[in-house]
């Protein structure tokens, strides 16, 4: 199975929100609107959204908001 996990992280790479989905179509919306919720300072400043796989549930971030 694989799961997709969104990320906006700040410039020390500390997770500031996280969603994490079994829907490839979900989880490219959210990055979307992950990517245009950054404003252009906060991406000068090294502010990122990054989308990534793992295979199990076991492996999302603790603080994740689950849908599925």
């Amino acid at each position: 199975m694989t799961i997709w996990i969104n990320e906006q992280l700040d410039p020390l790479g500390i997770i500031y929100a996280c969603i994490a989905c079994d829907s490839e179509t979900e989880a490219e919306a959210c990055h979307v609107s992950f990517q245009e919720n950054l404003t252009a300072d906060q991406k000068a400043d090294g502010w990122v959204a990054r989308l990534r796989t793992v295979d199990s549930w076991d492996d999302v971030p603790v603080n994740a908001l689950k849908l599925s």
